[in-house]
């Protein structure tokens, strides 16, 4: 039987214990050194906990206090998002927004992206929940996005309103899109 080095199995143990993944692209991180910050091992992406995953700058001020958070059932605070505005919870971190918003936060955020990352695919179990529009209480239709992201949202008809968990903003946004794929079939 080979010896394994005492050093090895500490490292193991920390990977098992305390594994940091790439908020954007789901592979390994790194921390870097002298920092709180980690460093994407595929992407390259720098990731500070405790910051927003969706670039959001949110306000003290409640939004509607009719308005509470699906997920959490909180009340939802006026935010921005790429200086859009928005409805977020400060607990689970979801977003509320006008559908017809969504498209200009995309390429506003894809603008200042450095790139698209692999997506990793959602879980399929998140089809099933059930979530409830803030505005009018009707249960929400929970979906795959159409575009790209590999996200599964919630999104009310009736009230043209989308709702989107932590981080989904940012995984659409740095999703490949067509045009990432035209590039591709050029080589």
């Amino acid at each position: 039987m080979r010896e394994v080095d005492s050093g090895t199995r500490e490292v193991l143990r920390g990977v098992r214990e305390g594994a940091v993944n790439c908020p954007s692209c789901g592979a390994p991180v790194t921390q870097r050194p002298d920092t709180d910050g980690y460093r994407c091992d595929y992407c390259h992406k720098v990731y500070y906990p405790g910051e927003e995953d969706d670039e959001v700058v949110a306000s003290d001020e409640l939004a509607d206090p009719s308005l509470a958070c699906p997920v959490c059932s909180l009340p939802l605070v006026k935010a921005t998002v790429a200086k859009i505005p928005t409805l977020f919870c400060t607990e689970c971190h979801g977003l509320l927004m006008p559908m017809q918003a969504l498209q200009a936060a995309i390429e506003e955020l894809r603008s200042g992206s450095d790139g698209a990352a692999v997506q990793t695919p959602p879980d399929r179990g998140d089809l099933k929940r059930v979530v409830r529009c803030p505005k009018c209480n009707q249960r929400m239709d929970t979906h795959f996005y159409a575009g790209p992201g590999n996200v599964i949202v919630d999104s009310c008809d009736e009230c043209w309103l989308i709702w989107l968990d932590r981080g989904e903003l940012t995984r659409i946004s740095h999703a490949p899109d067509e045009s990432d794929v035209d590039a591709m079939s050029r080589f």
